[in-house]
Protein backbone atom coordinates (compact mmCIF):
# COMPACT_ATOMS: atom_id res chain seq x y z
CA UNK A 1 0.00 0.00 0.00
CA UNK A 2 1.52 3.26 -0.60
CA UNK A 3 0.83 6.94 0.87
CA UNK A 4 0.74 10.46 -0.10
CA UNK A 5 3.20 12.96 0.00
CA UNK A 6 2.51 15.62 2.45
CA UNK A 7 1.32 18.69 1.21
CA UNK A 8 4.41 20.79 2.70
CA UNK A 9 6.93 19.14 1.01
CA UNK A 10 8.05 19.68 -2.93
CA UNK A 11 10.80 19.72 -5.11
CA UNK A 12 10.67 23.49 -4.05
CA UNK A 13 11.11 21.94 -0.55
CA UNK A 14 13.75 19.40 -1.54
CA UNK A 15 15.65 21.86 -3.34
CA UNK A 16 15.99 24.37 -0.02
CA UNK A 17 17.42 21.73 2.12
CA UNK A 18 20.17 20.65 -0.46
CA UNK A 19 21.15 24.68 -1.09
CA UNK A 20 21.34 25.36 2.55
CA UNK A 21 23.52 22.80 2.24
CA UNK A 22 26.13 23.80 -0.43
CA UNK A 23 25.12 19.94 -1.88
CA UNK A 24 26.38 18.68 -5.20
CA UNK A 25 24.23 17.77 -8.31
CA UNK A 26 24.15 14.37 -7.92
CA UNK A 27 23.33 14.37 -4.25
CA UNK A 28 20.03 16.85 -5.19
CA UNK A 29 19.07 14.72 -8.40
CA UNK A 30 18.92 11.88 -5.93
CA UNK A 31 16.85 13.74 -3.25
CA UNK A 32 14.20 14.88 -6.09
CA UNK A 33 13.89 11.24 -7.45
CA UNK A 34 13.60 9.83 -3.72
CA UNK A 35 11.14 12.60 -3.51
CA UNK A 36 9.47 11.46 -7.14
CA UNK A 37 9.23 7.70 -6.32
CA UNK A 38 6.94 8.37 -3.15
CA UNK A 39 3.78 8.33 -4.51
CA UNK A 40 3.94 4.92 -5.72
CA UNK A 41 5.43 3.39 -3.26
CA UNK A 42 4.72 0.90 -0.45
CA UNK A 43 5.19 0.98 3.45
CA UNK A 44 7.66 -1.71 4.79
CA UNK A 45 5.81 -4.93 5.20
CA UNK A 46 4.61 -5.83 8.24
CA UNK A 47 3.56 -9.16 10.17
CA UNK A 48 0.23 -10.40 9.69
CA UNK A 49 -1.42 -13.39 11.56
CA UNK A 50 -4.79 -14.46 10.67
CA UNK A 51 -7.13 -11.70 11.43
CA UNK A 52 -4.03 -8.98 12.33
CA UNK A 53 -1.80 -6.57 11.34
CA UNK A 54 0.63 -6.00 14.12
CA UNK A 55 2.07 -3.05 12.92
CA UNK A 56 -0.43 -0.47 11.59
CA UNK A 57 2.08 1.93 9.61
CA UNK A 58 -0.35 3.20 7.56
CA UNK A 59 -2.04 5.37 10.85
CA UNK A 60 0.83 7.17 10.28
CA UNK A 61 -0.08 10.55 9.78
CA UNK A 62 3.06 12.16 7.96
CA UNK A 63 0.81 15.47 6.95
CA UNK A 64 1.33 16.60 10.75
CA UNK A 65 4.55 14.82 11.77
CA UNK A 66 7.19 15.84 8.89
CA UNK A 67 8.15 19.36 9.52
CA UNK A 68 10.89 19.20 6.76
CA UNK A 69 12.25 22.93 7.19
CA UNK A 70 12.58 23.07 10.55
CA UNK A 71 14.89 19.98 11.77
CA UNK A 72 17.38 20.18 14.94
CA UNK A 73 20.11 18.71 16.51
CA UNK A 74 22.91 18.60 18.43
CA UNK A 75 25.31 16.01 17.02
CA UNK A 76 29.10 14.97 18.88
CA UNK A 77 31.15 13.02 17.60
CA UNK A 78 34.49 11.11 18.83
CA UNK A 79 37.18 9.94 16.47
CA UNK A 80 40.06 7.74 16.33
CA UNK A 81 43.67 8.15 14.60
CA UNK A 82 43.92 7.57 11.22
CA UNK A 83 40.08 7.67 10.21
CA UNK A 84 37.44 10.38 8.80
CA UNK A 85 34.62 10.72 10.73
CA UNK A 86 32.96 13.57 9.70
CA UNK A 87 29.10 15.30 9.14
CA UNK A 88 27.38 14.24 6.18
CA UNK A 89 27.79 17.92 4.83
CA UNK A 90 31.46 17.93 5.60
CA UNK A 91 32.04 14.32 4.08
CA UNK A 92 30.77 15.75 0.49
CA UNK A 93 33.18 18.33 0.83
CA UNK A 94 36.05 16.68 1.77
CA UNK A 95 35.25 12.81 0.44
CA UNK A 96 32.69 13.90 -2.69
CA UNK A 97 34.02 10.59 -4.73
CA UNK A 98 33.59 8.34 -1.61
CA UNK A 99 30.61 9.67 -0.63
CA UNK A 100 29.02 9.53 -4.33
CA UNK A 101 30.32 6.17 -5.01
CA UNK A 102 28.86 4.79 -1.72
CA UNK A 103 25.56 6.30 -1.14
CA UNK A 104 22.42 4.52 -1.80
CA UNK A 105 24.86 1.17 -2.94
CA UNK A 106 23.45 -0.48 0.52
CA UNK A 107 19.62 0.69 0.91
CA UNK A 108 18.15 2.09 -2.05
CA UNK A 109 16.44 5.11 -1.94
CA UNK A 110 13.39 4.19 -3.08
CA UNK A 111 13.29 0.47 -1.40
CA UNK A 112 9.45 1.98 0.09
CA UNK A 113 7.79 4.87 1.28
CA UNK A 114 9.90 5.56 4.18
CA UNK A 115 13.50 5.20 3.06
CA UNK A 116 12.48 7.87 0.17
CA UNK A 117 11.05 10.07 2.34
CA UNK A 118 14.20 9.89 4.30
CA UNK A 119 16.43 10.17 1.58
CA UNK A 120 14.63 13.61 -0.15
CA UNK A 121 14.44 15.04 3.43
CA UNK A 122 17.61 14.42 5.75
CA UNK A 123 19.23 17.20 6.90
CA UNK A 124 22.16 15.69 9.25
CA UNK A 125 24.20 12.58 9.42
CA UNK A 126 27.53 11.02 9.88
CA UNK A 127 30.43 9.81 7.00
CA UNK A 128 33.11 7.37 8.92
CA UNK A 129 35.74 6.14 6.35
CA UNK A 130 38.44 3.53 7.87
CA UNK A 131 41.68 3.40 5.19
CA UNK A 132 43.51 0.05 4.70
CA UNK A 133 44.72 -1.24 7.80
CA UNK A 134 43.66 1.09 10.17
CA UNK A 135 42.33 -0.19 13.47
CA UNK A 136 39.92 1.97 15.29
CA UNK A 137 37.97 2.28 18.72
CA UNK A 138 35.73 4.43 20.23
CA UNK A 139 34.31 6.21 17.77
CA UNK A 140 31.01 7.83 18.80
CA UNK A 141 28.17 9.55 17.47
CA UNK A 142 25.48 10.78 20.08
CA UNK A 143 22.86 13.00 19.27
CA UNK A 144 20.15 14.86 20.45
CA UNK A 145 16.86 15.17 18.42
CA UNK A 146 15.28 18.79 19.31
CA UNK A 147 12.85 18.87 16.76
CA UNK A 148 9.45 17.14 15.53
CA UNK A 149 11.12 15.68 12.76
CA UNK A 150 14.73 14.36 12.25
CA UNK A 151 15.94 12.56 8.84
CA UNK A 152 19.55 11.14 9.60
CA UNK A 153 22.10 9.26 6.84
CA UNK A 154 25.13 7.13 8.15
CA UNK A 155 27.42 5.72 5.97
CA UNK A 156 30.26 3.40 7.29
CA UNK A 157 33.08 2.77 4.63
CA UNK A 158 35.81 0.42 5.33
CA UNK A 159 38.81 -0.51 3.35
CA UNK A 160 41.04 -3.79 3.57
CA UNK A 161 41.92 -5.53 6.78
CA UNK A 162 40.53 -2.20 8.67
CA UNK A 163 38.52 -2.67 11.46
CA UNK A 164 36.41 0.25 13.57
CA UNK A 165 33.98 0.12 16.87
CA UNK A 166 31.10 2.80 16.22
CA UNK A 167 28.55 3.33 19.24
CA UNK A 168 25.86 5.70 18.12
CA UNK A 169 23.11 6.90 20.38
CA UNK A 170 19.88 9.02 19.76
CA UNK A 171 17.63 10.64 22.49
CA UNK A 172 15.62 13.47 23.06
CA UNK A 173 17.50 16.73 23.36
CA UNK A 174 16.37 20.03 26.49
CA UNK A 175 14.78 22.08 23.40
CA UNK A 176 11.08 20.29 22.80
CA UNK A 177 9.02 21.16 20.07
CA UNK A 178 5.91 21.15 22.24
CA UNK A 179 3.52 18.52 22.94
CA UNK A 180 3.07 17.50 19.16
CA UNK A 181 4.07 14.20 18.05
CA UNK A 182 7.85 13.83 16.86
CA UNK A 183 8.98 11.47 14.09
CA UNK A 184 12.76 10.41 13.96
CA UNK A 185 14.45 8.49 10.73
CA UNK A 186 18.05 7.38 10.36
CA UNK A 187 19.68 5.23 7.31
CA UNK A 188 22.61 3.58 7.82
CA UNK A 189 25.04 1.73 4.91
CA UNK A 190 27.91 -0.20 6.08
CA UNK A 191 30.83 -1.42 3.26
CA UNK A 192 32.95 -3.51 4.74
CA UNK A 193 35.64 -4.15 2.34
CA UNK A 194 37.72 -7.33 2.04
CA UNK A 195 39.07 -8.79 5.67
CA UNK A 196 37.78 -5.88 7.76
CA UNK A 197 35.81 -5.68 10.79
CA UNK A 198 33.39 -3.01 11.79
CA UNK A 199 30.98 -3.40 15.21
CA UNK A 200 28.53 -1.49 15.02
CA UNK A 201 26.33 -0.44 18.27
CA UNK A 202 23.15 1.76 18.35
CA UNK A 203 21.08 2.87 21.80
CA UNK A 204 17.76 4.60 21.10
CA UNK A 205 15.57 6.57 24.11
CA UNK A 206 13.39 8.53 22.59
CA UNK A 207 10.48 9.78 24.10
CA UNK A 208 6.98 8.50 23.91
CA UNK A 209 5.69 10.42 21.68
CA UNK A 210 8.07 9.76 19.15
CA UNK A 211 7.30 7.54 16.08
CA UNK A 212 10.85 6.04 14.64
CA UNK A 213 11.98 4.28 12.05
CA UNK A 214 15.70 2.72 11.77
CA UNK A 215 16.80 0.87 8.51
CA UNK A 216 20.48 -0.61 9.04
CA UNK A 217 22.04 -2.67 6.08
CA UNK A 218 25.93 -3.94 6.15
CA UNK A 219 27.58 -4.93 2.50
CA UNK A 220 30.18 -7.76 4.26
CA UNK A 221 33.02 -8.38 1.90
CA UNK A 222 35.61 -11.54 1.43
CA UNK A 223 36.88 -12.50 5.17
CA UNK A 224 34.82 -9.22 6.68
CA UNK A 225 32.71 -9.39 9.75
CA UNK A 226 29.71 -6.80 10.88
CA UNK A 227 28.28 -7.04 14.07
CA UNK A 228 25.71 -5.25 15.04
CA UNK A 229 24.37 -4.12 18.41
CA UNK A 230 20.93 -2.58 18.70
CA UNK A 231 19.05 -1.41 22.14
CA UNK A 232 15.50 0.21 21.89
CA UNK A 233 14.11 1.20 24.86
CA UNK A 234 12.43 4.72 24.26
CA UNK A 235 9.54 6.02 21.41
CA UNK A 236 5.92 5.03 21.23
CA UNK A 237 6.46 3.05 17.86
CA UNK A 238 9.14 1.73 16.75
CA UNK A 239 9.98 0.18 13.38
CA UNK A 240 13.85 -1.23 13.16
CA UNK A 241 15.49 -3.18 10.60
CA UNK A 242 19.07 -4.79 10.91
CA UNK A 243 20.32 -6.16 8.23
CA UNK A 244 23.79 -7.87 6.62
CA UNK A 245 24.13 -9.35 3.21
CA UNK A 246 27.24 -11.19 3.48
CA UNK A 247 28.36 -11.30 -0.22
CA UNK A 248 32.25 -12.15 0.41
CA UNK A 249 33.82 -15.67 0.97
CA UNK A 250 33.80 -16.45 4.72
CA UNK A 251 31.83 -13.50 5.49
CA UNK A 252 30.30 -13.24 8.81
CA UNK A 253 27.79 -10.96 10.93
CA UNK A 254 26.37 -11.23 14.24
CA UNK A 255 23.11 -9.46 15.07
CA UNK A 256 22.29 -8.77 18.94
CA UNK A 257 18.89 -7.29 19.88
CA UNK A 258 17.49 -6.19 23.10
CA UNK A 259 14.41 -4.05 23.91
CA UNK A 260 12.11 -3.21 26.65
CA UNK A 261 8.67 -1.91 26.85
CA UNK A 262 6.46 -0.54 28.72
CA UNK A 263 3.12 1.54 28.85
CA UNK A 264 1.63 1.47 25.45
CA UNK A 265 5.19 1.38 23.56
CA UNK A 266 4.88 -0.84 20.16
CA UNK A 267 7.98 -2.53 19.02
CA UNK A 268 8.29 -3.70 15.49
CA UNK A 269 11.72 -5.46 15.09
CA UNK A 270 13.37 -7.42 12.56
CA UNK A 271 16.62 -9.22 12.25
CA UNK A 272 17.77 -10.78 8.45
CA UNK A 273 20.44 -12.29 7.00
CA UNK A 274 21.31 -12.99 2.92
CA UNK A 275 24.13 -15.55 2.83
CA UNK A 276 25.33 -15.13 -0.83
CA UNK A 277 28.66 -16.23 -0.81
CA UNK A 278 30.66 -19.34 0.58
CA UNK A 279 31.42 -20.52 3.83
CA UNK A 280 29.52 -17.36 5.78
CA UNK A 281 28.50 -17.12 9.43
CA UNK A 282 25.68 -15.78 11.14
CA UNK A 283 24.10 -15.39 14.43
CA UNK A 284 21.06 -13.49 15.73
CA UNK A 285 20.08 -13.14 19.51
CA UNK A 286 17.52 -11.18 20.47
CA UNK A 287 15.62 -10.28 23.83
CA UNK A 288 12.97 -8.13 24.89
CA UNK A 289 10.80 -7.40 27.90
CA UNK A 290 6.85 -6.13 28.02
CA UNK A 291 5.12 -4.46 30.52
CA UNK A 292 2.03 -2.59 31.23
CA UNK A 293 0.35 -2.93 27.68
CA UNK A 294 3.46 -2.92 25.45
CA UNK A 295 3.44 -4.69 22.51
CA UNK A 296 6.28 -5.98 19.98
CA UNK A 297 6.69 -8.23 17.01
CA UNK A 298 9.56 -10.12 15.67
CA UNK A 299 10.79 -11.00 12.57
CA UNK A 300 14.03 -13.29 11.80
CA UNK A 301 15.18 -14.32 8.63
CA UNK A 302 18.04 -16.26 7.55
CA UNK A 303 17.99 -16.59 3.71
CA UNK A 304 20.42 -19.36 2.45
CA UNK A 305 21.24 -18.84 -1.42
CA UNK A 306 22.08 -21.45 -3.92
CA UNK A 307 25.91 -20.19 -3.96
CA UNK A 308 26.12 -20.30 -0.36
CA UNK A 309 27.86 -23.69 0.27
CA UNK A 310 29.43 -24.52 3.79
CA UNK A 311 26.66 -21.97 5.45
CA UNK A 312 25.93 -21.54 9.71
CA UNK A 313 23.26 -19.47 10.27
CA UNK A 314 21.55 -19.37 13.66
CA UNK A 315 18.76 -17.54 15.33
CA UNK A 316 17.19 -17.33 18.83
CA UNK A 317 14.81 -14.47 20.41
CA UNK A 318 13.16 -14.39 23.32
CA UNK A 319 10.44 -12.04 24.70
CA UNK A 320 9.74 -12.14 28.51
CA UNK A 321 6.03 -10.65 29.75
CA UNK A 322 6.07 -8.64 33.19
CA UNK A 323 2.13 -8.55 32.97
CA UNK A 324 -0.99 -9.99 31.47
CA UNK A 325 -2.19 -7.13 28.97
CA UNK A 326 1.02 -6.99 27.37
CA UNK A 327 1.55 -8.55 23.84
CA UNK A 328 4.29 -10.10 21.83
CA UNK A 329 4.75 -12.06 18.64
CA UNK A 330 7.66 -13.87 17.15
CA UNK A 331 8.15 -15.02 13.29
CA UNK A 332 11.81 -16.62 12.64
CA UNK A 333 12.13 -18.02 9.37
CA UNK A 334 14.76 -20.17 7.29
CA UNK A 335 14.73 -19.93 3.53
CA UNK A 336 17.62 -22.63 2.74
CA UNK A 337 18.31 -22.91 -0.81
CA UNK A 338 21.75 -24.85 -0.51
CA UNK A 339 21.84 -28.58 1.30
CA UNK A 340 25.09 -27.78 2.50
CA UNK A 341 23.81 -25.69 5.38
CA UNK A 342 23.74 -26.02 9.20
CA UNK A 343 21.16 -23.73 10.63
CA UNK A 344 18.84 -23.18 13.54
CA UNK A 345 15.77 -20.92 14.35
CA UNK A 346 13.99 -20.61 17.95
CA UNK A 347 11.39 -18.30 19.42
CA UNK A 348 10.06 -18.04 23.04
CA UNK A 349 7.21 -15.65 24.28
CA UNK A 350 6.45 -16.23 27.94
CA UNK A 351 6.27 -15.03 31.85
CA UNK A 352 8.26 -14.58 34.60
CA UNK A 353 8.57 -18.36 36.20
CA UNK A 354 6.35 -18.44 38.93
CA UNK A 355 8.94 -21.11 40.49
CA UNK A 356 11.66 -18.82 40.68
CA UNK A 357 9.45 -15.95 41.82
CA UNK A 358 8.52 -17.85 45.15
CA UNK A 359 12.25 -19.11 45.02
CA UNK A 360 13.60 -16.24 45.78
CA UNK A 361 10.50 -14.32 48.21
CA UNK A 362 10.45 -17.71 50.10
CA UNK A 363 13.94 -16.14 50.93
CA UNK A 364 13.07 -13.16 52.05
CA UNK A 365 13.65 -11.19 49.00
CA UNK A 366 10.72 -8.85 48.63
CA UNK A 367 8.83 -9.80 45.55
CA UNK A 368 9.68 -6.50 43.14
CA UNK A 369 13.01 -6.67 43.90
CA UNK A 370 12.86 -10.62 42.99
CA UNK A 371 10.98 -9.77 40.18
CA UNK A 372 13.57 -7.25 38.78
CA UNK A 373 16.35 -9.44 39.35
CA UNK A 374 14.91 -11.88 37.25
CA UNK A 375 14.62 -9.40 34.68
CA UNK A 376 17.85 -8.32 34.99
CA UNK A 377 19.42 -12.17 34.45
CA UNK A 378 16.96 -12.88 31.62
CA UNK A 379 19.21 -9.98 29.65
CA UNK A 380 22.20 -11.44 30.58
CA UNK A 381 22.63 -13.86 27.53
CA UNK A 382 22.29 -10.94 25.48
CA UNK A 383 24.66 -8.74 27.71
CA UNK A 384 27.49 -11.04 27.09
CA UNK A 385 27.25 -11.31 23.64
CA UNK A 386 28.27 -7.06 24.15
CA UNK A 387 32.12 -6.76 23.58
CA UNK A 388 31.89 -3.36 24.30
CA UNK A 389 32.28 -2.02 27.82
CA UNK A 390 30.38 1.03 27.50
CA UNK A 391 27.70 0.10 25.69
CA UNK A 392 26.98 -2.59 27.34
CA UNK A 393 26.80 -0.58 30.40
CA UNK A 394 24.84 2.09 28.92
CA UNK A 395 21.93 -1.07 28.14
CA UNK A 396 22.24 -2.37 31.44
CA UNK A 397 21.81 1.43 33.10
CA UNK A 398 18.88 1.98 31.12
CA UNK A 399 17.14 -1.52 32.26
CA UNK A 400 17.66 -0.76 35.40
CA UNK A 401 15.99 2.55 35.41
CA UNK A 402 13.32 1.31 33.57
CA UNK A 403 13.29 -1.32 36.29
CA UNK A 404 12.83 1.24 39.00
Amino acid sequence: MSTQIPSNISAETVKEISDARSEPAWLEETRLEALEALEELPLPDVIETPGRRWTNLEALDFEALVDPLNQADETGRVTAEGIKILSFAEAVNELPELVESSFGSTVDPTENYLTALSVALFTTGTVVYVPEGVNAEDVKVRAEMNSRTLFSHTLVITEGSASVTILESIEAGDEHPGSDARYFSNLVEIEAGENSYVQYGSLQNLESDTYTYTLKRADVGTYATVNWIEGNLGSGLTRSDVESELNGDSSESQIVGAFFGHESQHFDVNARVWHNAEHTTADLVTRGVLDNEARSVYEGVQDVGRSAWNTSSYQRENTLMLSDESEADASPKLIINNHDTEASHSATVGQVDREDLFYMTSRSVPPLAARNMLVKGFFVPVLEEIAVDEFREDLEELIAERLD
